[in-house]
């Protein structure tokens, strides 16, 4: 018997209960589409955090105080606790002692509802800082001017704003040049800044920069430095640039007990290198999960072969009594098994394929070529592997006792 008359036994064998073949496939497509889909949102959400990163800037080290939590333990403890101060960015701005510091922007943060006539919003984020800021922060303006460091010296109120603040105030007028009051103090906008879009609950539009010195003379007071951002000269000096800011930070603080410092830097590297290891963790979680859906539809092969074989018996009977080989017997039933997954895989790909256009849960989905052939190739294999067990079982049936089988 050659091989095109075994496979036409097979086909022919799966097109006896159709209904059973298709929910057989369907069990198999459902689990190669769950893993390419679950690995591909696993991957979106890794790309969709390190864009998100890769906003505030990759070469981005931000300084907090520690004062509010740690700093209250550390000043019971005797140490002497400080508040971020102007000073301590001008520090961090020398050349000579942080060579490898590109520049640096303190900012303080304030909070009110900014209005226009009867419109009115409050900004997410109110920072007042320096001209630098935008460059260490990777933000852009799409249309105006930045303020200069003759406007922080001279306190103007000019400010620049996120295009939801835009839209909350002036709908889609023009902003620039139109005047608001922000918590009753008057800003003169001056530039919009680019799209940045949503990161997690937080609006990166919903915004608003002026000078440090305005702010502080009309909202916030001369009180503690919310944060400092410095910007190393590039990613490859980062680690260079964190060690110079622990050196100044230290002296400017007097801070000798490395365990008692009173801020806390945050290395964007870092944070990227971190989150990219629990999304990958995490994709590695969506897999398995997904793969458990593959390994059942493998069950159900096995399960419907068993049941193939018993409901034709008599038929393995007739051919093995009339000198079909053991071969012919296990190579039917394990071609009828790959069929099975061959065409479910390929429909689970195409599933896959067309569920990956489609956001889940606020994620855009990113197809990993991989993970295709590995869930098509897993598919395959389990059809023979769950397979196995029903074809050998028919190619041993004895012929006398097959032909006796009601």
């Amino acid at each position: 018997m050659n091989i095109l008359e075994i496979v036409r036994f097979a086909l022919r064998g799966l097109t006896t209960n159709k209904l059973r073949t298709t929910l057989t496939t369907l069990g198999i497509a459902i689990g190669v589409a769950s893993v390419i889909i679950l690995i591909a949102v696993g991957n979106g959400s890794s790309k969709q955090i390190q864009a998100s990163i890769d906003k505030l800037g990759t070469n981005t080290i931000t300084i907090n105080s520690t004062r509010g939590g740690f700093g209250r333990r550390a000043a019971a403890a005797g140490t002497s606790s400080k508040p971020l101060t102007v000073s301590d960015a001008v520090a961090l701005s020398s050349p000579v002692n942080a060579p490898d510091i590109k520049q640096a922007a303190p900012i303080t943060s304030a909070s009110g509802t900014c209005t226009v006539g009867t419109s009115s919003t409050t900004p997410g984020t109110f920072y007042g800082t320096w001209p630098s800021w935008f460059e260490a922060s990777n933000t852009t303006i799409q249309k105006g001017s930045y303020f200069t460091n003759d406007d922080v010296v001279q306190g103007r109120h000019v400010a620049i704003i996120g295009a939801t603040t835009a839209s909350d105030l002036f709908g889609t007028d023009n902003p620039i040049g139109q005047t608001m009051r922000c918590s009753g103090i008057p800003f003169t906008i001056i530039g919009l800044s680019s799209v940045k879009g949503t990161t997690g609950f937080s609006d990166g539009d919903s915004l608003v920069v002026a000078p440090l010195t305005a702010v502080q003379r009309s909202l916030t007071g001369y009180n503690n430095l919310s944060s400092i951002v410095v910007e190393a000269k590039s990613a490859k000096v980062q680690d260079l640039a964190q060690t110079e800011i622990n050196t100044i930070m230290d002296a400017q603080h007097r801070i000798k007990n490395v365990n008692k410092r009173d801020y806390r830097t945050l290395n964007q590297a870092s944070l990227l290198a971190t989150s990219n290891s629990n999304s990958s963790v995490f994709t590695v979680l969506l897999g398995v999960v997904a793969a458990i859906s593959l390994l059942v539809g493998g069950i159900g092969i096995t399960n419907i072969m068993l049941v193939t074989v018993i409901e034709r018996t008599r038929e393995i009977g007739i051919r093995k009594a009339i000198g079909a080989p053991k071969a012919a017997i296990l190579s039917q039933f394990l071609i009828e098994a790959t069929i099975l997954s061959l065409v479910g895989g390929g429909i689970g790909v195409i599933m896959g394929y067309i569920g990956s256009h489609f956001k889940i849960i606020g994620i855009q989905p990113i197809i990993v070529p991989s993970s295709v052939f590995l869930a098509f190739g897993v598919s395959v294999l389990i059809g023979l592997f769950f397979g196995g067990y029903p074809a050998s079982r028919a190619a041993s049936l004895r012929p006398i006792e097959a032909l006796r089988y009601e």
